[in-house]
């Protein structure tokens, strides 16, 4: 589960120095000069201020974006991976085929792959990795895995056979689950990392920083700076004030309401991503009075979405279980319109007058969110009480034990509606028609006719008000003059930085 721990590109500052130059063309009549264009430097290190912090480097066993953000891409690789429009394209592999029946999948490896430690990737590293994900179920992925009759090496890849057709099971390849390792080596992969991506973990200081440095010897396009010093930052407001101390190159993410500090000052431009993190209230659908589906109805049309992201100042509404980036989206904004009136009239008809809930929330968000919902329950006669907890405490009573009446936290992980259709997770939402459309989306081999059922799925799991999708999440990234080519979507959940280039001044 990645938890946390329309959209675009955007940039004032840059405006502003167009302006700037247009005005001063025609004020003198002269051609402007030119400040002489400054070469990236691959010699450059990238200083970069992340939030999310990982306890330790297994990626394998270790659930949470923090490992996947950093690690994949950069560091681990798969057969193949995704792109930042949710595309899979072809990573380890240099080509794949998939049979018409949706059972057989077939990877070629590239040619002259070495891991860090010298080994020479093979076929028998493949099947030896993913074999590792079906048989130890403490491994990431695992239970997706669950369909995999059987995993065989050839002389040059590796063919994957399923039990039944899962149209996830390529995305599934690109998470954690799809990793390949060295089958020969030994490495501690809590506290050191061992793969044949574009970087080298040379330093790791736990809840710190991170410091990554090029492979030289890597199999494909070299990484475009020498070396990426990661630090993380949890508090948003040090963030800007390393960034503006000279202290960082990349900030991600900027908080909303600190944007004016750190937009165009110091040269610093912004960059506004589409993600698929979703703030999601989270109703404990076994719980009384939330057992109610008018209750939770009721609770959703209290909420003006738009005046939240408003008052969030980044984002985009989202009114059902899937983000615009995901397959089976579709606008389910009139299943939940903002109307207090039929919000009491709800709350009257199910006899939960004079309600009071508590909110479980982790205590390293913002209060915003939980303010906002305070005072809109109010204005129906919901008493809301708010209970900040620490994460693993959060991790523990409500992930776990589902002991809680509404939570809040953000899901990041893309493609998460298999969540509604397991109703032991902490909505404990159960549903057998949601269960058994989600199956029929997965095991159909048309990807078209997959993304209606999907559509299908969520749309029931709206009306049903199994949840309320406070809104999407907009990544906010800052980059100092110089930096090049920085990802801009989805960077909570996948962070490739080999492409990316800086002048170093």
């Amino acid at each position: 589960m990645p938890l946390p721990f329309s959209l675009g590109r955007r940039s004032v500052a840059a405006a502003g120095v167009i302006i700037a130059g247009l005005t001063l063309a025609s004020c003198t009549g002269d051609e402007p000069e030119t400040a002489p264009a400054v070469s990236a430097d691959p010699d450059a290190t990238l200083r970069v201020g992340l939030v999310l912090a990982p306890d330790n480097l297994d990626i394998r066993h270790t659930s949470g974006a923090a490992l996947e953000q950093i690690l994949v891409d950069n560091v681990y690789q798969g057969l193949v991976t995704r792109s930042q429009e949710g595309e899979i394209v072809e990573a380890l592999a240099e080509q794949y085929e998939v049979s018409d029946d949706g059972l057989t999948y077939s990877f070629t490896l590239a040619q002259d792959v070495t891991f860090h430690s010298g080994g020479e990737l093979t076929p028998s590293d493949a099947v030896a990795s993913l074999q590792q994900v079906v048989d130890d179920d403490t491994v990431q992925g695992h239970d997706d895995f669950a369909g995999v009759a059987s995993i065989e090496e050839t002389s040059d890849g590796v063919v994957i056979t399923l039990s039944e057709p899962n149209q996830n099971f390529l995305f599934t390849l690109t998470t954690p689950a799809g990793l390949i390792l060295d089958s020969e080596e030994e490495t501690d992969m809590k506290t050191a990392a061992n793969g044949t991506g574009p970087f080298v973990v040379d330093d790791w200081a736990p809840g710190d920083g991170i410091v990554l440095t090029r492979n030289d010897d890597y199999w494909g396009e070299p990484a475009g700076v020498a070396e990426v010093d990661v630090s993380y930052i949890e508090d948003f407001n040090a963030g800007v004030n390393a960034a503006l101390g000279g202290e960082l190159d990349v900030l991600t993410p900027v908080q909303a309401d600190l944007v004016p500090q750190i937009d165009g000052v110091d040269g610093f431009e912004l960059t506004y991503g589409r993600t698929t993190d979703k703030y999601v209230l989270g109703f404990n659908n076994a719980a009384a009075p939330l057992d109610d589906p008018r209750v939770r109805q009721a609770l959703r049309l209290a909420i003006d979405h738009d005046a939240l992201v408003e008052t969030i100042g980044a984002g985009a509404t989202q009114y059902g279980p899937v983000p615009e980036l995901d397959p089976g989206f579709e606008d389910l904004s009139e299943v939940a319109p903002y109307d207090t009136a039929e919000a009491e009239r709800l709350l009257a008809e199910a006899g939960a007058t004079d309600l009071s809930l508590t909110l479980t929330v982790p205590n390293f968000y913002d209060t915003t969110i939980s303010t906002f919902l305070v005072s809109a329950f109010q204005d129906v006669g919901v008493e809301l009480e708010v209970d900040p907890v620490e994460f693993p405490t959060w991790l523990n009573d409500v992930y776990t034990n589902g002991d809680y009446e509404l939570s809040m936290v953000n899901h990041v992980e893309p493609r998460d509606l298999v969540n509604f259709a397991n109703p032991d997770y902490y909505f404990h939402y159960d549903n057998p028609t949601v269960q058994e459309l989600y199956h029929q989306a997965m095991t159909v081999t048309n990807p078209e006719e997959s993304n209606v059922l999907l559509a299908e799925v969520a749309r029931q799991v709206a009306e049903d008000h199994a949840a309320d999708w406070l809104y999407t999440a907009e990544q906010i990234t800052a980059t100092a003059p110089g930096v090049e080519d920085f990802p801009v979507d989805s960077l909570n959940s996948r962070l490739p930085l080999a492409g990316v280039t800086y002048t170093g001044e």
